[in-house]
């Protein structure tokens, strides 16, 4: 079990304390800190029937959750124990010990739905533990279940618990498993000989989120209010959806940084990561996401991954700059020093110019991964020439005019 603090007994989780509810801190960091997938098994019933040494059995151990032997109850409101789970490496089992139904000492019974309420509210698995057999009184006792409908809320709209939208939450309840102790029938179904165990098959779900949504039961009963789940269901949306977008996002990026080598050939080659890691990206979201039914986060974090595809874009774009520049500043020296040196200011200076030109753009065209700015780079850089091109345009025209002039004096001077 990946949990800060390893448990090795129980600790109390929701206190009843004159009759009123409240949430252990200690209890709920150790919960939050646990990083593996939570299976939570709940069990409720009326005291003294033997329900803390149940939970002590299937966490696998003897002692654990305090067992009494006289007609006081012992468990007050809700203990936990975080162990790692039996059967699946790398989950863990959390098991709640809640407080016994109908304790004589207490002067109300309220406090007991609200115990039952939260069990059910918080478990993947909740059982509930009788003893004897099914029959007219123990139907009776499950009267704690049948007032659910008055403690829970599925919609936080009065006109939206149509069966449609009720059973949308439907999955947010535990499997049900009713435990009878010193069972006294014979242990059949349709002629065919069951094992106890058969009552616990199946019994194991994923649950996620429980330290959150308990504070919110707990901090919503405390005020007196009634529980409603699906106001439940998206706070902890607006918490746990957050926090998926950021691993998301973080991945992404990590990914990018760690794929793109700036600066990249042709656009496409960067979409084509940027899509490769995106899909990463949303994936990552999908596991971590917790009902986004509406895809409402799911949207933010693409347009989250659009922003960071342009700021890539936009960085691939300013690396081909600087590349094409450096390299042309390189590959130009020489025209850059033969102009300088009035190397072309002569008759026919022009062509050796052009020439001197031609070479270096060859020369330029052969250096690979110039990126996506490599054309848009050299038009800027002959442009920068266009002046200078044409000074030694017109002093080529002017001195190859004079040149002719002088040979044409000096031919007729010879004529004559």
């Amino acid at each position: 079990m990946a949990s800060a603090e390893p448990m090795e007994a129980p600790i109390c989780l929701v206190e009843n304390k004159n009759e009123e509810l409240m949430v252990n801190q200690q209890a709920l960091r150790i919960l939050s800190s646990i990083s593996n997938p939570v299976m939570v098994v709940a069990i409720a019933g009326l005291y003294r029937t033997g329900k803390s040494y149940l939970m002590n059995r299937l966490a696998g151990k003897n002692t654990g959750f305090s067992l009494g032997s006289t007609v006081q109850s012992h468990t007050k409101g809700i203990w936990m124990w975080c162990v790692p789970h039996p059967s699946k490496p790398d989950h863990a089992l959390v098991l709640l010990d809640t407080e016994g139904l109908g304790d004589v000492e207490k002067g109300d019974s309220k406090n007991d739905s609200w115990i039952f309420a939260l069990a059910i509210l918080l478990s993947s698995t909740f059982v509930y533990n009788s003893v004897s057999t099914i029959n007219h009184q123990a139907l009776e006792q499950m009267q704690y279940v049948t007032e659910l409908t008055e403690l829970i809320k599925v919609k936080s709209s009065p006109d939206a618990l149509g069966g449609e939208d009720s059973a949308e939450f439907v999955g947010f309840f535990p499997d049900f498993v009713w435990t009878v102790r010193d069972f006294t029938l014979e242990l059949e179904l349709d002629g065919h000989p069951i094992t106890s165990d058969q009552y616990l098959e199946n019994a194991l779900k994923l649950s996620k989120g429980l330290g959150k949504l308990l504070e919110t039961y707990v901090k919503t009963i405390s005020s007196g209010a009634i529980p409603c789940l699906e106001n439940a269901v998206l706070a902890l949306a607006e918490t746990e959806n957050p926090a998926a977008i950021q691993k998301a996002t973080n991945h992404y990026v990590e990914q990018m940084v760690l794929k793109v080598d700036f600066p990249t050939e042709t656009l496409q080659d960067l979409l084509n990561l940027h899509t490769d890691c995106e899909k990463e990206a949303i994936s990552i979201f999908m596991k971590h996401s917790f009902k986004d039914d509406t895809h409402k986060f799911q949207k933010e974090l693409v347009q989250i991954l659009e922003s960071k595809k342009d700021d890539f874009i936009h960085q691939n774009e300013e690396e081909s700059t600087k590349y094409c520049q450096t390299k042309l500043e390189d590959l130009s020296q020489t025209l850059t020093e033969a102009i300088s040196q009035g190397t072309f200011s002569v008759p026919g200076g022009y062509r050796l110019y052009r020439k001197e030109r031609e070479k270096m753009m060859n020369n330029y065209h052969q250096v690979p991964r110039k990126g996506v700015k490599a054309d848009e780079v050299l038009q800027r850089f002959l442009q920068s020439l266009a002046m200078t091109e044409e000074s030694i345009l017109q002093t080529d025209q002017a001195l190859t005019e004079q040149e002719k002039a002088m040979e044409g004096r000096g031919g007729w001077s010879m004529m004559t």
